[in-house]
C-alpha cells in the first residue's frame, strides 16, 4: 500500500478528514431538531456530503486510499484514488440539494446527474491513464467538457426554474450556483497544472492541498450557506415539491 508523502500533502489530508468530520458534525447539530419532513431532505443530503467526504480523506491520509500508476514518459504518478469516490457521490449531493432548492423538475435533475458522473468517471479514467500524457489530456478535455455542459445547464434551465422562487430562495440558488461555478471551474485547472495531469507544474503537496481547499468550501461551506436560514428552506420545499413531481 503507497503512503502520502510527508509535509505539506499529508497536512493537507489530515486537515480535511478533521474539516470534513467538524461540519458532519455540525450539520448533524442543526438538523437534531428539525422535524419538517422537506426540510430534513434538505438535512439528509447535506450531512452525508461531508460524512463521505471525512472518509474519503481518512483513507487518503492513511494510504489506503492511495495508488501507483506508472505512465510511459512519466514514470511513477501517485494517484488518490478516492479522491474520486468521493466526488462520485458527493457532487450528485451538492447538484441534488441544488435543484431541490430550484424546484427543479425530474429531467433536469437527472441531465445534471448524468453529467456529472460522466464528467468523474472520464476524470478518473484520466487519472489512471497509463498509455502516456497525451491520453490523460484527452480525457481531462472529455471531463472538463461535461463540466462545461453541466455549468450550462446550471446557468440555463435550472436558474429559470430557480427563477420562479421566491426572492429569498432565489436569492440562496444564486448565491449557491455561483459558489458551484467558480469553485468547480477551478478543480481542472488544478488537474491540468498539477502532478495528475502530467505537466506537474503543480508539485503534489501543494495539488492535494489545493483540492482540500476546494472541497471544503465546495461541501462544508455550501452546506453552511444552504442550511443557515430554515425560513429559506421551508419556503422552497413548499414551493418546490410539487413542481418535482411533475
Amino acid at each position: 500500500m503507497a503512503q502520502p508523502g510527508a509535509g505539506l500533502e499529508s497536512i493537507a489530508l489530515w486537515i480535511g478528514t478533521i474539516g470534513m468530520t467538524l461540519g458532519t458534525l455540525y450539520f448533524i447539530a442543526q438538523g437534531w431538531s428539525v422535524r419538517d419532513p422537506d426540510q430534513q431532505e434538505y438535512y439528509i443530503i447535506t450531512i452525508f456530503i461531508p460524512a463521505i467526504a471525512a472518509a474519503s480523506y481518512f483513507s487518503m491520509a492513511t494510504g489506503f486510499g492511495l495508488i501507483e500508476v506508472s505512465v510511459q514518459g512519466l514514470g511513477t504518478l501517485d494517484i488518490y484514488w478516492a479522491r474520486y469516490a468521493d466526488w462520485l457521490f458527493t457532487t450528485p449531493l451538492l447538484l441534488l440539494d441544488l435543484a431541490l432548492l430550484a424546484g427543479a423538475d425530474r429531467n433536469t435533475i437527472y441531465t445534471l446527474i448524468g453529467l456529472d458522473v460522466f464528467m468523474i468517471v472520464t476524470g478518473l479514467v484520466g487519472a489512471l491513464a497509463t498509455e502516456g500524457q497525451l491520453f490523460r489530456i484527452l480525457w481531462w478535455a472529455i471531463s472538463t467538457g461535461a463540466l462545461l455542459v453541466l455549468l450550462y445547464f446550471l446557468l440555463g434551465s435550472l436558474s429559470e426554474q430557480a427563477s420562479r422562487q421566491s426572492g429569498e430562495v432565489g436569492a440562496l440558488f444564486s448565491r449557491l450556483r455561483n459558489l458551484i461555478l467558480v469553485l468547480w471551474s477551478a478543480y481542472p485547472v488544478v488537474w491540468i497544472l498539477g502532478t495528475e495531469g502530467g505537466f506537474a507544474i503543480i508539485p503534489l503537496g501543494i495539488e492535494t492541498a489545493a483540492f482540500m481547499v476546494l472541497d471544503l468550501a465546495a461541501k462544508v461551506g455550501f452546506g453552511f450557506i444552504l442550511l443557515q436560514s430554515r425560513d429559506v428552506l421551508g419556503a422552497a420545499s413548499a414551493t418546490g415539491a410539487s413542481a418535482t413531481a411533475d
